[in-house]
C-alpha cells in the first residue's frame, strides 16, 4: 500500500518533519537556536551528496535544476561573507571578532540561501511541511492552558536558561524557557512561546497559519489554523495581526490575475476606489497613528534606532558598514543599532553593498513567485511567504530568526523549483 501523501518519504523530508515535531522538546532544552542551522547545513550536505551520486540515482531521486533565482540567493549570501570580511578589515577588528562574525554568518545569512536551495533541489513536498506544522499545532493546543494560566497561578515567567547558550554564543533570550513576559508599564501578560521575543512568535504564527490553510485534510487544517491564530493573538504582535489580515487575500488576488473575470471585476472596484480614495487615505493615516500609538514607547525606540543607523552608516561606513553590531545609547534603551529593521541593520553593519546583497535575491524571488502563483497553489503559497518576509523585513532582523522561520524559505524554494 502506498504511503499517505503527507508522510515523509525521503531523508530530507524526514529531517524536516522530525525537526518540526520536536520543536517543544528542543525549546525545553534550549536547542532550537542550534538545530535550525544544523538542519540547514545538513540539507546542504544532502544536496552535495546527491550531486555526487547523481549518475547512480533513479531519476525521481535526483536533484532539481539550478535556476537564476537560486543563483541570486547563493551569490547574495556569499557576498554577505565577503562584505563582512572587508568591513572587519576596514574597522580594524581582530581575528577573534572576525571568526565570531563568520560563525554568525553561517548561522544566519547563509541559511537564507541554504533553505530555498534545499526546497528547490531536494525531493521535498510542500504537503509534508503543511501536515507537520498542523501536527505541531496539536501539541501547541495541548500546551495552551499552561501558558494561559501561568501568569495567574504564580508560575515564574522565565523557568531557566539552557546551558547550551555556551555553544550558541548569542543572547540569553534564544536559550531561555519562558512561559510569559509582562508588558512594561502595564504589567499585562504577553506570550512568546518558543520564540526569543513576542513579535518573533507572531512572525512564526503567520507562517504556520498560511501553511495550515493549504492542508488538504479538514481536521488537520482546523487544528493548524487554530493553533497558529492563538499564537499570533497571544503574542499581541501588531504586525502579525496586520499580516494575517492582508497577506493571504493579496496572494490569492495575484494568483487570479491571469483570469479575464478578475480584470473585469477589478474595473468597478477601481472606479469605486477612485471615488473613495480621500476617505481611504484618512483611514490609512488613522490606522498608522493607532498602530504606532498602541505601543508608543516601542514605536519611539524603533524610530530612533533607525535614525541612528542611517546617520552613522551614511557618515562613517557607506559601502561596507561597521562590520559588527553596536549597542545604542540610553535614548534607545541600549538596544543594538539597526535592530527591529533588516534594512537599517544591514546598512549599519554591512553598508550599501550588504543591503543590495539581500534586496536583489528577495526581489527576484518575489517576481518568480508572482509568476508561479498564476499557475499553481504552491506558487501562491510561495508568494505568501515572500510577502511575510518582505513585510517583516521592516520590523525584524530576518537573519536572526531564520532558525525558526526556515519552513517559509523551504516553501519558497519549492515554489521556485524548475518544472
Amino acid at each position: 500500500m502506498a504511503a499517505p501523501t503527507a508522510d515523509p518519504q525521503t531523508p530530507a523530508e524526514r529531517l524536516i518533519v522530525w525537526t518540526l515535531l520536536s520543536t517543544w522538546w528542543l525549546w525545553l532544552i534550549g536547542g532550537l537556536y542550534i538545530i535550525g542551522p544544523v538542519l540547514g547545513w545538513l540539507l546542504g550536505a544532502l544536496i552535495v551528496k546527491d550531486a555526487y551520486l547523481a549518475p547512480g540515482l533513479p531519476p525521481s531521486a535526483r536533484l532539481g535544476r539550478m535556476n537564476a533565482s537560486l543563483w541570486t540567493w547563493l551569490g547574495g549570501m556569499a557576498a554577505m561573507l565577503v562584505i563582512l570580511l572587508i568591513g572587519h578589515a576596514n574597522a580594524g577588528l581582530d581575528a577573534a571578532a572576525t571568526m565570531k562574525s563568520a560563525i554568525g554568518w553561517a548561522k544566519g545569512w547563509a541559511l537564507l540561501a541554504l533553505f530555498p536551495l534545499a526546497g528547490a533541489l531536494l525531493p521535498i513536498r510542500a504537503e509534508v511541511i503543511y501536515r507537520a506544522i498542523c501536527r505541531l499545532g496539536r501539541q501547541t493546543l495541548c500546551l495552551l492552558p499552561l501558558f494561559l494560566l501561568a501568569p495567574f497561578i504564580g508560575l515564574p515567567g522565565e523557568l531557566w536558561v539552557s546551558p547550551l547558550k555556551v555553544i550558541g554564543g548569542s543572547g540569553d533570550e534564544y536559550f531561555a524557557v519562558t512561559l510569559f513576559t509582562l508588558e512594561p508599564g502595564t504589567g499585562v501578560p504577553r506570550w512568546q512561546f518558543f520564540a526569543p521575543w513576542s513579535p518573533a512568535a507572531g512572525m512564526v504564527a503567520v507562517i504556520y497559519f498560511l501553511c495550515a490553510l493549504e492542508e488538504k485534510d479538514l481536521k488537520w487544517r482546523a487544528i493548524g489554523v487554530t493553533a497558529a491564530f492563538a499564537i499570533a493573538l497571544m503574542s499581541q504582535s501588531r504586525l502579525a495581526l496586520v499580516a494575517l489580515a492582508i497577506i493571504w487575500p493579496i496572494a490569492w488576488g495575484v494568483s487570479r490575475l491571469n483570469r479575464p473575470w478578475a480584470w473585469f471585476a477589478a474595473i468597478p472596484v477601481a472606479v469605486l476606489g477612485s471615488w473613495l480614495a480621500p476617505m481611504f487615505m484618512d483611514m490609512v493615516d488613522q490606522a498608522q497613528s493607532d498602530f504606532a500609538g498602541a505601543r508608543a514607547d516601542s514605536s519611539r525606540v524603533r524610530a530612533a534606532l533607525g535614525r541612528i543607523a542611517i546617520e552613522r552608516w551614511h557618515n562613517e561606513a557607506y559601502w561596507f558598514g561597521h562590520g559588527i553590531v553596536e549597542r545604542g545609547p540610553h535614548l534607545v534603551e541600549y538596544m543594538p543599532i539597526g535592530s527591529h529593521h533588516s534594512w537599517y541593520g544591514l546598512l549599519f553593519v554591512k553598508g550599501l553593498l550588504g543591503l543590495i546583497a539581500l534586496a536583489v535575491p528577495m526581489a527576484v524571488s518575489f517576481a518568480v513567485c508572482v509568476w508561479r502563483a498564476l499557475g499553481s497553489s504552491i506558487g501562491r503559497t510561495g508568494l505568501s511567504m515572500m510577502l511575510v518576509y518582505t513585510l517583516y523585513s521592516f520590523g525584524e532582523n530576518l537573519e536572526v530568526l531564520t532558525y525558526l522561520c526556515w519552513p517559509a524559505l523551504v516553501i519558497v524554494g519549492i515554489a521556485m523549483r524548475e518544472r
